[in-house]
């Protein structure tokens, strides 16, 4: 499952890259010590993804932790960017598929 997870979160980044949503600067530090979901009063999903989101999962497999098995992210995704970026969409779907014990 990691192995797969890897390529999805790497077609995430390249997602992101292609709608022009991924920083080349970090957010600030203080921005990411939010505790509401999502960070939603402090980053954009897409910001959450990039700067947590991602990272949390790649730190999780590379220290061959166990990954999170329920997760939700197309449904923020939906509320989010309200039908854009369609390719967005499909790579989160299939990461919630995916932990989810569906692939």
């Amino acid at each position: 499952m990691s192995y797969s997870i890897t390529q999805l979160l790497t077609q995430l980044q390249g997602e992101l890259a292609n709608a022009g949503l991924w920083q080349d600067k970090p957010v600030a530090e203080h921005l990411l010590q939010s505790s509401q979901p999502f960070c939603v009063d402090t980053l954009r999903f897409e910001q959450w993804l990039q700067f947590v989101f991602i990272p949390i999962m790649r730190a999780l497999i590379h220290a061959r932790h166990p990954l999170p098995s329920a997760i939700a992210l197309t449904p923020m995704a939906e509320v989010y960017w309200s039908g854009r970026y369609a390719q967005l969409h499909t790579v989160l779907k299939r990461i919630d598929i995916t932990l989810g014990g569906g692939e």
